[in-house]
């Protein structure tokens, strides 16, 4: 690893996953192992007080030459660098929804020496790595749920995946979804920012470090934290809004959905 950690140390301030201009000549393995660690950092997804979930399916965009260089030994250097993923996320207690592979693709529109890094999260339902449903380990049974027609316990609810009870009996499941992911709201406050310690990270420069709460309930609402830009709800700029399902949040350049189903 400490080759790994001096090229992180080098890459310290470069932006967007794109090393333009550092490396004069062709790109080295050892710099895309660095990007895909990089890569989990920024897309860890919080499921529960013990387990983040990681993407597991990467794409790296090479230019024309690096990839006419490096395709012969794509399949042998991408099980070496999933490998070295797998290993990152042992480290970083990161688990995984499927198989992890990393896939080499030509961009035409990139000099050598250039490339970028996508990933996604992909779930395989036989994998020994899929993540269990969020309550799983994190919470205490939650209490019984009280006899039609009485009420419920005060808190009751809160503080559970479940969600609080509805008035027809059901509960009621909230969530999340930025850039195609979801993120459960299992307790009453969900905190979105740019910092490592926000309950769900957004990696967007426009985005401060703890940018808005959500607020679950009847009905849910949304406050901002004092960011420096602000949150747009819906298409109305606001410090505080109510949310229902399909509202759609905006901090930053990132666009975040808001979900709620009874069930």
């Amino acid at each position: 690893m400490g080759v790994l950690k001096r090229f992180e140390e080098r890459l310290e301030g470069l932006v967007n996953g794109t090393f333009a201009k550092v490396f004069k000549s062709e790109v080295q393995p050892v710099e895309i192992a660095g990007a895909l660690q990089r890569e989990c950092d920024n897309n860890a997804t919080i499921w529960n007080r013990e387990r983040t979930v990681v993407p597991n399916d990467f794409i790296v965009e090479l230019s024309t030459g690096d990839f006419d260089r490096l395709s012969p030994y794509s399949g042998q250097l991408g099980d070496e660098l999933a490998g070295i993923v797998r290993e990152y996320a042992k480290q970083q207690r990161y688990t995984f929804m499927g198989e992890i592979k990393v896939h080499l693709e030509k961009s035409a529109g990139l000099d050598t020496g250039l490339y970028r890094v996508r990933s996604r999260t992909l779930a395989s339902s036989t994998s020994a790595h899929s993540a269990p449903p969020p309550q799983q380990h994190a919470y205490p049974p939650p209490p019984a749920v009280p006899p039609p027609g009485a009420p419920a316990p005060a808190g009751y609810g809160y503080g559970y995946p479940q969600g609080p009870v509805t008035a027809q009996g059901g509960r009621t499941r909230r969530w999340i979804e930025i850039n195609g992911t979801r993120h459960q709201i299992s307790r009453p406050t969900l905190v979105l920012g740019r910092s490592t310690e926000a309950d769900v990270r957004v990696d967007d420069p426009g985005v401060s470090r703890r940018h808005c709460e959500i607020q679950a309930g009847e009905p849910t609402t949304i406050r901002d934290l004092g960011s420096t830009n602000g949150i747009v709800v819906d298409g109305q700029h606001t410090k505080r809004a109510t949310l229902r399902d399909g509202s759609r949040i905006i901090v930053g350049s990132t666009t975040v959905i808001y979900r709620q189903a009874e069930g």
